[in-house]
């Protein structure tokens, strides 16, 4: 039995497709905070439990009977490391043999304000005593192209300078996760994920223009007027303030890895930035 949890989320809703086409549905476990926002699944014959990243006791109960867990982030920055606590410890008092946790690319060294929390993860893991997997997942593609027809009408607009990006497709890493759990002798393991081809926000600026048809350029800007273009945009201040601080860190490497421990994983090459643009587009 396989659980995952935030299974109703883009990420989480993507290893359970993934894992159908490897395993019975019935072999699948989606622990969700409200069972009907995933009856779809359901209505394939995957097992829907509730679950909170709050409330350890929810936890515990979803995972009776289970044999791996695939513990994907909260999405809650400043409570991951609560939540993510709460999943360790019902793991442990549930038995299971082996929990996944979605990571952040090269965790240990990254600048990354996004990535203390997944450090303080990785920690508890590593004192918790149960068996672990680490999928430090690199930059999704669709961190930009959701912002494609913004880009169409102003250009592309960051502060990662000339910053190389080794993004993936969320869908890459949904498969990877996939093919990690149905694979035996995980524990103790430590992949660095992240899309084969990186490339600049110039280059990416260029993809776009050759997708289009219409020419997009790249505006490097400081990095506290790109955290003001994001909460014109509508993102909240301190979350718009942790990707500016991402993009300046990416201009020094920090989203950049040549690991091909993803493409080896899903036995395939990682989706172009250009098909992730054609999708978004």
């Amino acid at each position: 039995m396989i659980l995952v949890t935030g299974a109703s989320g883009q990420l989480g809703r993507l290893v359970i497709a993934s894992l159908l086409e490897k395993t019975a549905a019935s072999n699948i476990i989606a622990a969700v905070r409200n069972p009907e926002k995933v009856a779809d699944l359901a209505e394939k014959g995957v097992q829907v439990r509730q679950a909170d990243y709050t409330d350890q006791n929810s936890l515990v109960a979803a995972m009776q009977g289970v044999e791996k867990v695939l513990l994907i982030s909260s999405s809650e920055v400043g409570q991951r490391t609560a939540q993510h606590s709460n999943v360790i410890h019902a793991a442990k008092q549930a038995g299971v043999s082996l929990l996944a946790y979605t990571s952040i690319l090269n965790a240990e060294s990254s600048p990354l304000i996004l990535a203390q929390e997944h450090v303080a993860t990785e920690n508890l893991l590593a004192e918790s005593g149960v068996p672990y997997v680490l999928l430090r997942n690199g930059w999704y593609s669709e961190n930009y192209t959701m912002g494609v027809a913004g880009a169409l009408e102003h250009g592309v607009v960051g502060c990662a300078e000339d910053g190389k990006l080794s993004t993936a497709a969320r869908a890459d890493y949904a498969a990877a996760a996939a093919a990690v759990l149905v694979k035996d002798g995980q524990a103790g393991k430590v992949y660095e994920l992240a899309g084969d081809n990186a490339f600049t926000l110039s280059e990416y600026a260029a993809a776009i223009s050759k997708v289009s048809g219409k020419t997009v350029a790249y505006q490097n800007v400081p990095e506290a007027e790109f955290t003001k273009i994001l909460v014109g945009a509508g993102l909240p201040e301190g979350f718009a303030a942790i990707l500016a601080d991402s993009e300046v860190d990416a201009s020094q490497g920090a989203l950049f890895s040549d690991s091909k421990d993803l493409s080896t994983l899903i036995g395939r090459p990682t989706t172009q930035i250009e098909d992730s643009i054609k999708a978004a587009l």
